[in-house]
């Protein structure tokens, strides 16, 4: 068995408090776009707790920019681009058909690098992406009494709470692809114990 220590403690604080923000964002943003519900929070504790939980998410998300920058955990957000487009296709055809048929994966993880293309493309997309946008548009809602009444002809607030609401659309949608990744190690709990103990380990016994 191979054991790869990939995800120092830092690493794996951080992934852990940004999933507890992002369920409760998720959960309380909810309880303010379909207030009423029996099983919703009221409408001005989930505001309360959606604000907080937002600035919270904020140094959550700048403290994992800054340890990417200052430790070696950033270099396997970088894309290399010799040999890119030929990876990204076998990824694409191993998760379409590939893994359906039981075929080995045709990435295996290394210390230098730990995520496939596919993976670096879909983590650059939502936390170099999604996350500022999400983050950028929280702000200009909470201050949304300071907003221009008009943006390009739309009314301001609308406009930033749809850039909001969509963008968090989108990366709930990535959380349900990223639960499922997690099941499709080598056993149904390889990823997921790799995250909590910061080893990953392959040729377990299934």
């Amino acid at each position: 068995m191979k054991a790869l220590y990939l995800y120092p403690l830092w690493v794996r604080l951080w992934h852990w408090i940004n999933a507890l923000l992002f369920l409760t964002l998720i959960y309380s943003g909810a309880s303010m776009h379909f207030s009423g519900g029996d099983w919703l929070m009221p409408f001005k504790f989930a505001v309360r707790v959606h604000n907080s939980a937002g600035i919270l998410l904020t140094i959550a998300w700048i403290g994992f920019i800054a340890g990417n920058i200052m430790t070696e955990n950033g270099r396997h957000y970088l894309i290399h681009i010799k040999g890119f487009i030929d990876q990204l296709s076998v990824q694409l055809r191993y998760y379409a058909y590939g893994i359906f048929h039981n075929e080995p994966h045709p990435f295996h993880v290394s210390a230098e690098i730990k995520f496939n293309v596919l993976q670096q493309l879909s983590y650059l997309g939502v936390m170099y992406g999604l996350m500022p946008i999400l983050i950028l548009s929280g702000w200009w809602f909470l201050f949304s009494p300071y907003l221009p009444e008009n943006l390009f002809g739309i009314p301001g607030t609308w406009a930033v709470a749809m850039v909001h609401l969509t963008t968090a659309y989108l990366l709930v949608l990535f959380l349900v692809v990223h639960v499922y990744v997690i099941t499709t190690g080598e056993t149904l709990t390889t990823n997921l114990m790799a995250m909590l103990t910061g080893w990953h380990r392959e040729g377990q016994a299934p």
